[in-house]
């Protein structure tokens, strides 16, 4: 087992430490940026599509209706 040492707070962090295995049932920073990426890469489309007429249609009737 590795034994750590404390750093100042002015003071990076060993490169030897940026990519340690994190805690178990944890995923790493980089892993998490990359899975975020890769999810906003996939779902741009689908976000800027827009709401179809028929389901804007609908959320004005149903809007209309509560007042």
């Amino acid at each position: 087992m590795k034994e750590r040492t404390r750093q100042q707070p002015d003071e990076p962090m060993p490169e030897t430490e940026r990519h340690e295995d994190p805690p178990k049932g944890r995923l790493s920073r980089d892993t998490q940026r990359k899975i975020g990426q890769q999810l906003r890469a996939m779902y741009t489309d689908v976000v800027n599509e827009g709401v179809p007429d028929r389901f804007a249609d609908l959320l004005r009737r149903l809007d209309d209706k509560d007042k």
